[in-house]
């Protein structure tokens, strides 16, 4: 039987702008679905409306990724992409009220011991054209290969500096964790929710979605380092190593670093699922 293939020659191709409305409503919901409690994402009295968590904008870039897909990859390959590597730039935080237009493009393809990496750049910027974020996410392709060159590499998150433990806090995933993000973000991506289709993709199961476990892991950073204050956050990256089957327990570790705040999370058996994580 051949190989699913993907092509070093969707390098360059691109989508959009691509427009999204956001609103209180989207804000809450998904604060929510990570299971925020500070009452400023939910207040919708205060000026500017409530406050948009540091990883929100991957609810308006999955429309324009969506799109970008359907462009570059044969449909059938999409249960096997799992997120490997995301590195966020907050240029300013969104906000309800935002008509927002996003412009996505291939940028690297790289072959990988486990299939092929395509990583894509979104850039976001609100209606007058001032950026509000730019995202560099990356797709790994279980048992995929790439036909063609991968001159082109695909971009890496920065190794955390040091390896001391500062903090560590636990986190519960609850079996229905991956369908409660699913609605809050408007992300819709069976692998997560429906468990045929994640069985017939080679999974153990359902797998909590790689945004949703980075999400947790920027709140319990943003609790402990940065007093809380969300628009703090001016960037996050990190490399997704592991799957999260539901239920389970997680550990944010936060970790020594030169600069930045650095942090990576373990399942409940200790070994990692995000690494090299830095929030700036």
């Amino acid at each position: 039987m051949t190989a699913p293939v993907i092509d070093a020659g969707i390098v360059g191709l691109s989508i959009g702008p691509l427009a999204c409305s956001v609103d209180a409503r989207w804000l809450m919901a998904y604060a929510a679905a990570v299971g925020e409690t500070d009452p400023r994402y939910y207040d919708t009295s205060a000026l500017g409306g409530p406050v948009a968590h540091p990883v929100f904008p991957v609810c308006y870039e999955w429309p324009v990724a969506v799109a970008l897909r359907a462009r570059t990859v044969d449909a059938a390959l999409g249960p096997l992409g799992v997120h490997a590597v995301h590195r966020l730039i907050i240029h300013r935080p969104p906000r309800a009220g935002d008509s927002l237009r996003t412009t996505a493009q291939v940028t690297a393809v790289q072959r990988r011991k486990r299939g092929t990496l395509v990583v894509s750049r979104y850039r976001t910027t609100d209606r007058t054209g001032v950026p509000v974020s730019t995202t560099d996410y990356g797709s790994l392709y279980r048992g995929v290969e790439l036909r063609g060159d991968d001159g082109v590499r695909g971009w890496e998150a920065d190794e955390a500096d040091g390896a001391e433990v500062r903090w560590a806090e636990d986190v519960d995933v609850t079996g229905q964790a991956a369908h409660i993000y699913t609605e809050g973000a408007r992300i819709h991506n069976p692998i997560h929710t429906d468990i045929a289709v994640a069985r017939s993709a080679g999974l153990p199961g359902l797998i909590l979605h790689g945004t949703a476990t980075l999400a947790l892991a920027v709140s319990r950073v943003v609790t402990r380092d940065l007093g809380g204050d969300p628009a703090a956050v001016r960037g996050v990256a990190g490399r997704f190593t592991g799957m999260v089957t539901m239920p389970s327990t997680l550990t944010v570790r936060g970790r020594v670093a030169r600069q930045g705040l650095a942090f990576d999370v373990a399942d409940a058996a200790g070994q990692p699922v995000l690494s090299d994580g830095l929030v700036t």
